[in-house]
């Protein structure tokens, strides 16, 4: 099992003809993806190969949903482009958008997210590494070779630290990782996630990344005293960063005691969520809970 991405969906990739739509798309196919197209209205009718694949390139979104069933979309269009490609995405009743490109207005992302909402489109993003199911599919920039299918789940705003926990508990491998971006605004939410993990059979547990700003965290840790059975394991980034400064991503904003790490820590840590004070020591938790024994600090 996992979730919101199978063996079974059909990807198109809005703005596939371009270099990182290229590199990316090549690394999906090679993934085992199931890239059924391109969208690139300048390029319509024509085939790109990719090795001994070849795809097709649609003119729209509708194009390519007609004509073979897609049921995911990879955004790599430009921060300008972008609000226009997922409302496109969405207006053609595409179920799943993962939104990869950076930099995009927060004021485009707050209206790009509330459209797709009622439309029924779910949204992974935006300024995300977007999301994995190992040996099924992958859909965006999340490395296919570094971990294995498993039974851990993992949600996380910070790419480098999905990468980094993949390959740490790579031993026992994972049903699905998401990548949720860390702007502001996304699409998904750690709640959404955990809601997710929460009904898939085959994830016996949840590790959950956050970082500092915003109170998403917070928030996650109420839904997981009222809603999740399952072990939850966390890790907050950004315990060394200066108060009242903006860190890396968008959303990580402090002031005074709201959204710094210690505060995610606590309130995780009241609702019996463990949380490690390094990704080595999270993962070290994550053993100890599902009853593994390796000493993976020098992994």
């Amino acid at each position: 099992m996992a979730i919101y991405l199978t063996k079974e969906s059909k990807v198109l990739v809005q703005g596939m003809t371009g270099g990182e739509g290229m590199k990316h798309t090549r690394r999906m196919l090679a993934a085992g993806t199931n890239v059924v197209g391109g969208v690139n209205p300048r390029k319509a009718g024509r085939t790109v190969d990719f090795d001994d694949r070849a795809v097709p390139v649609f003119g729209s979104v509708a194009d390519g949903i007609r004509s073979t069933g897609a049921d995911v979309t990879v955004v790599f269009v430009p921060p300008a482009f972008a609000k226009a490609a997922v409302i496109e995405a969405a207006d053609a009743g595409i179920a799943l958008a993962v939104v990869i490109t950076e930099g995009i207005p927060v004021h485009d992302s707050v209206a790009f997210t509330a459209y797709a909402k009622e439309k029924g489109t779910r949204i992974i993003g935006p300024n995300c590494p977007g999301l994995i199911t190992p040996g099924q599919s992958n859909a965006g920039i999340i490395p296919a070779d570094i971990t294995k299918p498993g039974r851990i789940g993992l949600v996380s705003k910070s790419g480098t630290l999905t990468y980094q926990l993949m390959y740490e508990l790579r031993d026992i491998g994972f049903s699905t990782c998401v990548g949720i971006g860390g702007d502001p605004v996304v699409g998904t939410t750690h709640i959404d996630c955990l809601a997710a993990f929460q009904d898939d059979p085959e994830t016996e547990l949840v590790v959950l990344i956050g970082e500092i700003g915003g109170d998403a965290e917070e928030r996650a840790a109420a839904y997981i005293r009222e809603h999740v059975t399952k072990p939850v394991v966390g890790y907050i980034a950004g315990f060394t960063a200066p108060e009242g400064k903006t860190m890396g991503h968008a959303g990580a904003i402090v002031s005074g005691s709201s959204g710094t790490a210690q505060a995610k820590k606590a309130a995780l840590e009241a609702v019996g969520v463990d949380v490690g004070s390094t990704p080595t020591e999270t993962a070290q938790l994550v053993l100890t809970k599902l009853g593994a024994s390796r000493d993976i600090t020098h992994s």
